[in-house]
């Protein structure tokens, strides 16, 4: 798979998410929603950063499970209870994305939503990625 990653200078400069990913590949793959659950089904993580590292595991638990990787990631939307929140730990929600996923970022949104399946979670990362 091939990525090229489009920010325009037209354009505010992007911080942890690309404006547009070009993506040229052989099989899509969509990527469920992911909360903080483990292996139990039991939410983990009391923290906002303590959660969204555990959904991003997760997810990039099934797109390598499927034979991808995080560069391979095209588009990835998050689903925040709290976007004060989310917003006052940006900065180490970043670090641990580039820790976990690295610096190939895929285009991104981040929504603020009422609550999710599991009202302890927090946050809700899903996405889709095209493979080789």
């Amino acid at each position: 798979m091939t990525t090229e990653r489009v920010n325009p200078p037209e354009l505010s400069p992007p911080a942890g998410f690309s404006h547009a990913v070009v993506a040229t590949g052989s099989r899509l793959l969509f990527l469920a929603g992911q909360t903080a659950l483990d292996a139990d089904g039991k939410v983990v993580g009391d923290t906002l950063p303590e959660q969204f590292a555990r959904a991003l595991t997760n997810l990039l638990t099934a797109l390598r499970a499927a034979g991808g990787a995080p560069a391979d990631l095209a588009r990835v939307t998050v689903y925040a209870t709290d976007i004060a929140a989310y917003r006052a730990h940006a900065a180490e929600l970043g670090r641990i994305w580039r820790e976990l996923a690295g610096r190939d970022y895929p285009a991104m949104a981040v929504v603020q939503v009422v609550r999710l399946w599991d009202e302890e979670a927090l946050l809700e990362l899903d996405g889709f990625a095209v493979l080789p």
